[in-house]
């Protein structure tokens, strides 16, 4: 009688437990927005300048959302949408340029968006994300190699997770002038968790 009644204790503090905590028994993935309202996210490139120096830009406007779990890769995945027309490399009469038909296209190609198909861990805060870029209507597979940054509570009372990619495309597999030769992007994410 008594290993009954011990049971039922057992069983009741069980069901309290999963019924007072039931975060820690759900799926362990978790959907992020990226926080540009808080302009806690960055979309940057950098193309050689002559060969000589390099120059700097960033996309002011872009949106995006990710899934992720630490601990199951199948579940990762981040889709991206920039607003080309955001353009700015801190002077205006060349990000009329790079807009320009010649390079952006912007007024045709207002914007340019990324999905991710592959999410590989490699080693401790090390990954390897693999997607698809569509840039002036072109659609191209890409590789970015991720630093995952960290994640933790925030001071608001949200939960954050941030990651940078990078990676090296080709100007004229997209249809870029090939003047514009290799373009570094970097990716430099933080996302906040969705209740």
């Amino acid at each position: 009688m008594k290993i009954v009644q011990r049971f039922k204790k057992i069983a009741i503090s069980t069901v309290l437990t999963l019924i007072m905590a039931p975060s820690a028994y759900v799926a362990a993935e978790d959907t992020y927005r990226i926080d540009t309202e808080g302009m806690h996210a960055f979309v940057q490139f950098r193309v050689k300048h002559l060969g000589y120096s390099w120059l700097y830009g960033r996309f002011d406007l872009f949106e995006g959302e990710f899934v992720y779990d630490a601990k199951d890769d199948s579940k990762n995945q981040v889709a991206v949408t920039v607003d080309i027309t955001s353009l700015d490399s801190n002077h205006s009469e060349r990000d009329k340029h790079l807009k320009g038909k010649k390079y952006l296209n912007a007024g045709k190609y207002g914007q340019a968006k990324f999905e991710s198909t592959k999410y590989e861990t490699l080693s401790e805060g090390k990954a390897k994300l693999t997607g698809n870029l569509t840039l002036l209507g072109v659609t191209k597979e890409i590789v970015l190699d991720v630093e995952v940054i960290g994640g933790g509570d925030d001071p608001w009372g949200g939960y954050r997770q941030g990651f940078e990619g990078k990676t090296t495309i080709s100007a004229a597999d997209f249809g870029v002038d090939a003047s514009a030769g290799t373009v570094e992007l970097i990716w430099s994410v933080e996302g906040v968790r969705k209740d």
